[in-house]
C-alpha cells in the first residue's frame, strides 16, 4: 500500500499544468469523453463554486452523478487526489467522517484528481464515476497528462 501512496504522490508532482481556463477544461473535458467512449461514467470538471464541464455517458445513472460530486468534495478539501486520500486512510484505518466530514457531502472513493496550475495551486478538480475507483482515476490521469503533453508542446 505504501508503494502505491508513494506512486500516487508522484504522479501529482508530474499533473501540473501551465495555465487552467475554459478552454483547458474543455479540451479536457472532450479527451476524458474520447478516452472514455463506450464506458458507463460520468465525467465532470469543476472548481469550489463552478462546473466547466459535465458529460454523462450512455449506460450511467444518476447515482453517478451524486458519487462524482462527493468525490469532488474530497478532492477539493484534501488538495489530493481521492484516491490517493482512500489510500492514505486505509492505511492508518480511518474514514473521512473522523475528520468531521459527512459521507453526504464527501466520499471515499477515487476518481477525482485535482488540477494543479503551476505557480498557483488547485483551481479545479476533473471527476469520473461509474468504473472500479482505481480505473476513474487512471482515466483522469491519462487525459490530464494527454493535455500536458498538449499545453507543454
Amino acid at each position: 500500500m505504501t508503494d502505491l501512496i508513494a506512486q500516487l504522490e508522484s504522479e501529482a508532482q508530474k499533473l501540473i499544468l501551465p495555465r487552467f481556463d475554459e478552454t483547458v477544461a474543455l479540451d479536457l473535458g472532450m479527451t476524458l469523453v474520447r478516452l472514455a467512449a463506450g464506458k458507463p461514467v460520468v465525467i465532470n470538471i469543476r472548481s469550489a463554486n463552478r462546473v466547466f464541464f459535465h458529460a454523462a455517458m450512455p449506460g450511467s445513472a444518476p447515482l453517478n452523478d451524486l458519487w462524482a460530486r462527493r468525490k469532488s468534495n474530497t478532492a477539493l478539501m484534501f488538495q489530493e487526489a481521492s484516491f490517493l486520500i482512500v489510500q492514505r486512510q486505509s492505511a492508518k484505518k480511518q474514514t473521512l467522517d473522523q475528520h468531521g466530514l459527512s459521507n453526504d457531502d464527501f466520499a471515499d472513493s477515487g476518481g477525482a484528481v485535482p488540477i494543479r496550475v503551476a505557480g498557483v495551486g488547485v483551481v479545479a478538480v476533473a471527476t469520473v464515476s461509474g468504473l472500479p475507483q482505481a480505473e476513474d482515476h487512471a482515466l483522469v490521469v491519462a487525459a490530464l497528462r494527454d493535455i500536458l503533453s498538449n499545453l507543454a508542446g
